[in-house]
């Protein structure tokens, strides 16, 4: 397991969200500061706002990648695509392994949850879910693939 996948799996265990923990454990890469990658993806976890849409680990995984390698001029077509090609791959492999994007499917739930409120995280939660490991998933496959365009962390 890659310094990334411990990570973003320690800090879902810590209490964050699946996409705050994914995103922030890139810090290192990314240069950004922890409390602000936190901040920028507190609204994304459990599917976006509870939601149960798209999985925070897979937005927090593709928020990284978009720091780490991302375009940021709109007339750079050639960078879109890369970064756009980069996306689908990173959401294929994870899909590929657990089947869906969404977190209401990853979870087995049936649609949107009523309430925004945020499960209490005991024991049993981590138990039950399986967050933690989607988090280190998602980490461990932007991390494969900073190892192959040999991108270390700024520390």
């Amino acid at each position: 397991m890659s310094e990334y996948g411990e990570r973003a799996k320690a800090l879902f265990c810590e209490g964050y969200n699946c996409c705050q923990s994914t995103f922030a454990a890139f810090c290192p890469a990314t240069g950004l500061p922890q409390e602000t990658a936190l901040r920028l993806a507190s609204g994304l976890g459990a599917g976006y706002g509870r939601q149960r849409e798209i999985c925070g680990a897979v937005s927090g995984m593709c928020m990284a990648a978009g720091l780490l390698f991302g375009y940021s001029d709109p007339a750079a077509d050639e960078a879109k695509t890369a970064t756009y090609e980069l996306t689908r791959k990173l959401c294929a492999a994870f899909r590929t392994q657990h089947g869906s994007l969404l977190c209401r499917d990853l979870l087995g739930l049936d649609g949107v949850e009523e309430s925004a409120v945020a499960s209490a995280r005991t024991a049993q939660y981590y138990a039950e879910r399986p967050c933690a490991e989607l988090c280190r998933f998602a980490a461990e496959l932007l991390a494969e693939e900073m190892a192959k365009r040999g991108v270390e962390a700024k520390r």
